[in-house]
């Protein structure tokens, strides 16, 4: 069973950064592309970046060009670096691994982290 451990929420004003971390277990995490989402209460959960086994990186229109999605295989862990952070990125961040199907990504476990959450102020 993979799990995944988010981490380096917190509450930072607009303009300011923050760097989330998800430690993932299980022996298959450097063969899987790795994708962040983020949700707000009664909202669908939004795929916000991705990335392959390889490096090749995703973003929403939304985030593209503050955000910057990385993956560590050795230490099974995947980075979301967050800088000119605005009021709409509020929201618990999770991560997962993701597969292509179909014409995009879907989640590839049904298990979720508990998350971190983000706050920005304005």
């Amino acid at each position: 069973q993979v799990q995944f451990v988010e981490s380096g929420g917190g509450l930072v004003q607009a303009g300011g950064s923050l760097r989330l971390s998800c430690a993932a277990s299980g022996s298959t995490f450097s063969a899987n592309a790795m994708a962040w989402y983020r949700q707000t209460p009664g909202k669908q959960r939004e795929l916000v970046a991705s990335i392959t086994s390889g490096g090749q990186t995703t973003y929403v229109d939304s985030v593209k060009g503050r955000f910057t999605i990385a993956r560590d295989n050795a230490d099974k862990t995947v980075y979301l670096q967050m800088n000119s952070l605005k009021p709409e990125d509020t929201a618990a961040y999770y991560c997962n691994a993701v597969w292509w199907y179909n014409g995009s990504y879907r989640t590839k476990y049904s298990s979720w982290g508990q998350g971190t959450q983000v706050t920005v102020s304005s």
